[in-house]
């Protein structure tokens, strides 16, 4: 979690969670796991284009009390919207590389590594952010609480950079107060330098969150991407809809 300026942030963010059950009706797909590391070409082939998923999403109708930084003293500007169930915002994009202990994602290779996520595989490990694309969200607070908008983690997650779309899962939690974070396979397949100190895009991604839709296993990249391609071309089909 390289938005972290101290380790105090990063324990206290991942400390926010509790387990807490999806709503019945929610969407989820089970698939075997992905084991081996994800290429941008796998990862970037979304059945809707980045083009029509953004416009579906229409302005934003802001659901946190109030904005986001993207970095420490950077200007609060983000708000977290929602149209339909979509939870999104549009930020930077800074390297999570905690979890387990990987050949990028080390205290080697990240000053701020942390061997934990706030969510772990079904095997009880904690997620491997070289191989896994998932999105971090910022720790319940007053300016935004992600869990009662419904987000989980598992919860399917589409991020947006020019003409790539990458689905992956919420999986982990940050500071309180900031936003625009995601791992080092979902950075890599965005075509975003993934290196966990200097890699990262300073703006133009945006994260989309399916509230409806979790992956199972939350490691199953192949679920995340099976839920994330059908609610986004549910996403588009409403707004066309509407438009109509």
């Amino acid at each position: 979690m390289r938005k972290r300026n101290s380790v105090l942030a990063t324990v206290a963010g991942c400390a926010l969670i509790a387990a807490a059950a999806l709503p019945a009706a929610a969407d989820t797909a089970a698939a075997p796991a992905d084991t081996g590391p994800a290429t941008a070409a796998a990862l970037s082939g979304a059945a809707v284009p980045a083009d029509r998923l953004l416009a579906a999403l229409g302005g934003c109708d802001q659901i946190s009390q109030s904005r986001y930084r993207t970095d420490r003293g950077a200007p609060a500007n983000v708000p977290v919207c929602e149209r339909g169930g979509v939870v999104h915002w549009k930020a930077d994009l800074d390297i999570d590389c905690d979890g387990v202990p990987t050949t990028h994602c080390n205290s080697r290779t990240d000053r701020y590594f942390q061997p934990t996520t706030a969510f772990q595989q079904s095997d009880g490990r904690h997620l491997n952010a070289e191989e896994l694309p998932f999105v971090v969200v910022p720790g319940a607070s007053g300016v935004w609480n992600y869990r009662a908008s419904g987000i989980r983690g598992g919860t399917v997650a589409a991020l947006v950079y020019g003409d790539r779309v990458v689905y992956g899962v919420v999986g982990d939690t940050g500071p309180a107060d900031i936003i625009g974070e995601a791992s080092y396979a979902a950075a890599r397949a965005l075509g975003i330098d993934p290196h966990p100190t200097t890699g990262g895009a300073p703006s133009g991604v945006t994260y989309i969150l399916f509230t409806g839709a979790r992956a199972q296993p939350i490691e199953s990249h192949a679920a995340a991407v099976s839920l994330g391609e059908a609610h986004a071309a549910r996403l588009v089909a409403g707004a066309a809809a509407a438009g109509g």
